[in-house]
């Protein structure tokens, strides 16, 4: 299970960081990859007048399998536990203020977890590249 804090249950959410966020693909795995509000080298929380840090907002996850995509609802479940695992393992790894949204697709049925890690792995460097430079693909 994925820490309260870093779980994007808004549909509001998904939408805006499917929208406007990188999105990298595989055969198994879509990542779409919003930046955090705070990116860059001479970025830094801002203080108040008492001199007080506001904390960094916490990366957000967001994790969809669609029906269409695999029909099954316990093969969807089962997708969304292993990737929910992963992101879970890397969530050290994001940005704060980052918002992820992983979609699962009908090769991610039959992969492995090691082959789920390794795609998820590639998706999230590329996307957040891609988030980097300004593009969007």
């Amino acid at each position: 299970m994925l820490p309260a804090a870093h779980r994007m249950l808004r549909s509001e959410d998904f939408s805006a960081a499917v929208r406007s966020g990188a999105r990298s693909g595989s055969r198994r795995l879509v990542v779409h990859y919003c930046a955090g509000p705070n990116y860059g080298p001479d970025s830094r929380p801002e203080a108040d007048a008492a001199g007080a840090v506001d904390a960094l907002p916490q990366a957000r996850v967001g994790i969809v399998v669609s029906k269409k995509q695999v029909a099954r609802a316990t093969h969807r479940n089962r997708i969304k536990r292993r990737v929910r695992a992963l992101m879970r393992a890397r969530l050290d790894t994001l940005e704060p203020g980052a918002r992820v949204v992983v979609r699962g697709l009908a090769g991610a049925d039959g992969a492995t977890s090691e082959q789920l890690a390794a795609d998820l792995d590639r998706l999230l460097a590329r996307s957040r590249h891609l988030a980097h430079t300004g593009r969007r693909r």
